[in-house]
């Protein structure tokens, strides 16, 4: 059976964190590339990422993003969660072999809309390399 709701709003408390954590491959920059159409040589062609400042293939930010929409619609708040908004600053790149650490925080509830600011970032090695904040409505648990 499927989970529909891991949380609902009432569940909520500002503090609440998640986690999830992916190792960066080539097959996954790869594959990121031909979904989006984003085929920037500093991500797929190593011989021209080599001459970068970054001297080897970086992956899309947006694949380190993507890793704080898996926290939000499948830990916290998790299933039934609407994500709605996302505003990230990407610091440093993550690299093929790279182990990303995605972290997503309650950092706000407005009971009343239903929405959730989550503080949110991505880490590899202890460093941030992207941070920001992200929208959610959460369901209200139904009456009974």
């Amino acid at each position: 059976m499927t989970e529909t709701v891991k949380y609902y709003l009432d569940d909520l408390s500002v503090g609440m964190r998640a986690t999830t954590t992916a190792i960066i491959t080539e097959e996954m920059i790869n594959t990121f590339a031909d979904i989006t159409g984003d085929h920037n040589p500093v991500h797929v062609d190593a011989e021209f990422a080599a001459t970068t400042q970054f001297g080897q293939r970086i992956a899309h930010g947006a694949l380190s993003a993507s890793f704080i929409s898996a926290v939000l619609g499948n830990d916290l708040p998790g299933p039934g969660a609407l994500f709605v908004e996302l505003n990230l600053r990407f610091r440093k790149p993550a690299f093929i072999g790279d182990e990303v650490i995605a972290v997503a925080e309650v950092a706000e509830i407005n009971e009343r809309s239903g929405r959730v600011k989550m503080s949110c970032y991505c880490e590899v090695n202890g460093q941030k390399i992207c941070r920001g904040d992200a929208g959610v409505f959460v369901q209200k648990r139904p009456a009974e």
